[in-house]
């Protein structure tokens, strides 16, 4: 006969002591930020913590990787309170335009209904989330958090900001239009993906993903001039040389796992690293080859998320300095 466990709540307390020495620092881990960004259908990416806005100092601002939005998280282990919630209109009207994320662990049907009548009064540049957490442990297990939405925006102001966004691209030059269009059938057969979710297509020859750790990303590049397509594992902030070298030390295995060679780009005189994988194609632009074009993006940037995502979790900080750049620098390896 199968025995199964039972499911056991733990006490939020028992855990996180205090919201801004336990939780915060907790909820600021990649995988756990992941895990919330998964239940928001969101993917974000921590910008700081203890940001100030006017007189209060909010938990956790961070960006929406699906539409480069601001997302400010504000954290309390308690049952929802009028002052939290005052802070929250405070943080809405200093950062203009914002998704506000409260998590706590009850929220009362008043502030319920408060999220849900501010998603209907204000317009698409705001947004209100409420997310319960709890904690639950099967026999003797390590305790495993749970998210649950209680109170999210109407469906109708996503429709209102899509078609917003319709009618800003429709001033855009054709080949702008052209790099649009191949961005969201890009995005398009990666609905679903476990963990590829691009920001928001932009008219650009580029578009990112990200792999779990600021500073650093993966990119897809459309390079039309150049007739080629490329995927990288792009790094921009102030550990970029510390943390490119360490991956070079793993380079044997890092190939392996990737099945071929990219190019590894250090590029010196710039603050930013690429490690970047080229392939040749006659046109990127026409719309008849997207679909092996989508393929081989679809299919690299898995192996790149694959060979990269935890080793970038584990790399080491060691600061070094120097100027950023992106996507300037040049490489020639195809595959």
């Amino acid at each position: 006969m199968i025995t199964l466990g039972r499911l056991t709540k733990v006490e939020l307390r028992d855990i996180w002591k205090s919201e801004s020495q336990d939780f915060t620092p907790w909820l600021a881990q990649p995988e756990n930020i992941t895990a919330l960004a998964e239940a928001l259908s969101m993917e974000l990416e921590i910008e700081a913590r203890e940001r100030e806005v006017g007189p209060f100092r909010a938990d956790l601002l961070c960006k929406d990787l699906i539409d480069d939005s601001w997302v400010l998280i504000e954290n309390q282990l308690e049952r929802t309170d009028h002052s939290h919630l005052g802070q929250l209109l405070t943080y809405a009207a200093g950062l203009q335009t914002v998704t506000i994320v409260w998590i706590a662990s009850r929220f009362t049907e008043e502030h319920r209904a408060a999220l849900d009548w501010l998603n209907e009064i204000t317009d698409e540049r705001f947004k209100f989330f409420g997310v319960e957490v709890e904690l639950w442990r099967i026999g003797d297990s390590v305790a495993a958090p749970k998210f649950n939405i209680v109170s999210k925006p109407n469906e109708w102001t996503r429709s209102i900001t899509q078609a917003s966004r319709r009618i800003e691209s429709e001033a855009l030059s054709e080949t702008k239009k052209v790099q649009l269009d191949f961005w969201v059938a890009l995005q398009k057969a990666l609905e679903g993906h476990a963990f590829l979710r691009s920001r928001k297509p932009r008219p650009q020859h580029w578009t990112t993903y990200s792999i779990g750790r600021t500073g650093m990303h993966l990119g897809a590049i459309l390079d039309s001039q150049k007739s080629r397509i490329a995927v990288e594992l792009y790094l921009g902030d102030e550990n970029a040389k510390s943390f490119f070298g360490q991956l070079k030390a793993d380079q044997v295995a890092i190939e392996a796992e990737l099945g071929h060679a990219p190019a590894w780009m250090e590029l010196p005189s710039r603050r930013a690293c690429r490690i970047v994988s080229y392939r040749s194609v006659t046109d990127p632009l026409d719309e008849a080859s997207w679909p092996e074009l989508i393929a081989w993006i679809s299919k690299t940037l898995e192996a790149y998320y694959r060979a990269f995502h935890k080793r970038v979790l584990k790399l080491n900080v060691s600061a070094t300095s120097g100027d950023s750049g992106a996507y300037e620098a040049e490489g020639s390896i195809d595959v």
